[in-house]
Formats: structure tokens, C-alpha cells, sequence
């Protein structure tokens, strides 16, 4: 399979929504229970740094399908903090584990230091050992344990903060 990388667009949103739901419905992806629509998820995510993984269109293949998707959330509206964006990054059921989740999270590491963005950071459930990995591989480091910051469906959960900081953004 031949993967492209591409800018997420108004029309990449079916699909993008329905890998969130496949996110949400494992539990261990976020404290979500229920799928936005696109002007939620749309004011909620930075206008830039939006990418999607689909397979690469061949002749024989039929409109190529959306395996996976990455944003950038800024933290706060305070000035101080508009180089620092929270990060997310899903990939579809069938396509986890071959390297899609790291792709996307290397282009959105290089789109957000082409923006500015000097920190990253990511708040990944202790249970989501791939996700932890993931993020790891690519220069995250452990800030903490935020221990029992929210509840999901009435359990109290824990959230790995984790978080990277770029050596060509910031300086």
C-alpha cells in the first residue's frame, strides 16, 4: 500500500469523524463519548496543521480510502502560549499498526514547526501503550501523570502528560 499525506479539508471530514468514533469507541483514546459535528471540531482545532492518510489512488482503485488523521489544538488564547498545541492523532481500525499514526505524527511534528509551534504536547491515557510508544519513537518525553483528571462513563481516569520541544521552532 502506497500512502499519501495530505491537508485535511471540509470534505475529509466524514471520514475523519468516523475513525474518531472508532478512537472513542475503544475507550483509551478520550474522554469524548460523542462525535461533534464539523463547526465544533472546526473552532476547536487550529485552521493549520490538519493532515489525513488515505491510500494513494491507482488506476484500479476506487476512491481512495481515509486510514488516518492528526490536528493541532492550541492550549490556551493567552499570547504567551501560541507556539504551544496539544496534539491528536487517530488511525482507522483495519490500518493500525503499519506505520500510519508514526507518518502522520512526523508531518504534523514538520508542519508545526513550519507554523511556529515550539511545543507539543499530547495527554495520552496510561492504557494506550501504542499511542505512549508512538509518541516516545518520535521525541516526546514524559512530563507527568495527571492522576485522576476526569471521568469517563463515571470512572475516574488517569492522563501521561507528555510533551516535545522543538529544536527549529522557538529558538
Amino acid at each position: 500500500m502506497s500512502l499519501l499525506i495530505a491537508p485535511m479539508t471540509p470534505r475529509d471530514w466524514l471520514g475523519v469523524r468516523e475513525i474518531y468514533s472508532e478512537g472513542i469507541a475503544t475507550g483509551n483514546a478520550t474522554f469524548e463519548t460523542e462525535l461533534p459535528d464539523w463547526p465544533k471540531w472546526d473552532a476547536s482545532h487550529r485552521q493549520d496543521c490538519r493532515l489525513v492518510a488515505r491510500e494513494e489512488e491507482t488506476e484500479d482503485s476506487a476512491s481512495p480510502r481515509l486510514l488516518g488523521w492528526a490536528a493541532l489544538s492550541p492550549v490556551s488564547s493567552r499570547s504567551v502560549y501560541v507556539g504551544v498545541a496539544e496534539v491528536s492523532v487517530y488511525v482507522a481500525t483495519e490500518a493500525r499498526g503499519q506505520g500510519i499514526g508514526k507518518a502522520l505524527l512526523q508531518k504534523l511534528i514538520e508542519e508545526s514547526e513550519s507554523a511556529g509551534i515550539w511545543m507539543l504536547q499530547a495527554g495520552i491515557f496510561p492504557e494506550n501503550s501504542a499511542s505512549i510508544s508512538l509518541h516516545k519513537s518520535l521525541g516526546f518525553r514524559e512530563v507527568g501523570v495527571r492522576r485522576r483528571i476526569g471521568r469517563l462513563n463515571g470512572i475516574w481516569r488517569d492522563v501521561l502528560l507528555l510533551e516535545r520541544r522543538s529544536s527549529v521552532a522557538g529558538l
